[in-house]
């Protein structure tokens, strides 16, 4: 489905989603209520600005008693965009945030990536998949990395644990490719970068993935990510505690100027390996 289309649909959702309240005689705040979100994120996902959560989907069907459909709906439309089901919801986060925080242990983020490391990641993973779903999989992310590069782009800061800088992913012409590009954005000025040395030892959420995004409207929220699973959070006290592992994480990791020396040391050690194949 389209960017486009996958759009109308969600607003088909947000207008039955008010069609359905209304006749029932309850306000937004009302529903809210009923299924635990405040008044104004039923306002936005009625405006489609924002996508509820499955749990979210399964209350409201609840409390409208409309038997079901919201929960159908919401099934159909995330089984046809590019994201698993437990991210789908975090990648549609990403346009929204004002800014985002991500620590990554071992692979370089998302939204950093390049498209033949990207390629590579997923192959590593899907060995044996159909050309055609790799390369949706690769559209679906490359799409994500859009916003670093629109006017109205989020802050971005990113900690990357020098095991990110050292892992082949791909061939060394394409780590080459991939540290050059992170080395671009931080010169362009559009994105802050740090990397965490192997020197600094022991360190919180050692070896686990960590994505705290901030909203002018809404809560803040931390993603965390599993084997074939992920958890979105917007609990404050869980929120704050991840806030304070990623600044102990960022005190421990090298300056933005050191870790710009030492990504284009890298690239560069991948460069002359590329050279020697």
């Amino acid at each position: 489905m389209a960017n486009g289309s996958r759009q109308a649909a969600w607003e088909f959702f947000g207008a039955e989603l008010k069609r359905r309240r209304e006749d029932a005689g309850i306000t937004q705040v009302e529903l809210g209520s009923r299924v635990f979100v405040s008044g104004g994120y039923i306002g936005q996902f009625e405006q489609a600005i924002r996508k509820p959560q499955l749990d979210v989907a399964q209350r409201i069907d609840e409390a409208l008693q409309t038997d079901g459909i919201f929960e159908r709906l919401w099934r159909k439309l995330i089984k046809e965009q590019p994201y698993t089901e437990y991210f789908a919801h975090v990648a549609e986060l990403e346009r929204l945030a004002t800014e985002i925080c991500e620590y990554a242990p071992a692979v370089v983020p998302g939204l950093l990536q390049t498209r033949e490391y990207a390629q590579a990641m997923f192959l590593a993973n899907k060995p044996l998949a159909a050309t055609e779903y790799i390369e949706e999989l690769i559209k679906g992310r490359m799409d994500r990395t859009r916003i670093l590069k629109d006017v109205t782009r989020p802050v971005y800061w990113a900690v990357l644990h020098e095991t990110a800088l050292c892992i082949p992913v791909g061939s060394p012409a394409v780590m080459a490719s991939q540290l050059d590009h992170i080395a671009t954005l931080m010169r362009e000025r559009k994105v802050l970068v740090q990397v965490l040395p192997f020197a600094a030892g022991a360190h919180p959420e050692m070896g686990r993935q960590m994505k705290l995004m901030d909203f002018e409207d809404a809560p803040p929220t931390v993603y965390t990510e599993g084997v074939l699973s992920g958890s979105l959070l917007d609990e404050p006290a869980v929120v704050k505690g991840a806030r304070a592992s990623y600044d102990l994480i960022r005190a421990a990791a090298l300056s933005p100027e050191a870790s710009l020396a030492l990504i284009e040391s890298a690239a560069e050690d991948f460069r002359r390996c590329a050279s020697t194949t």
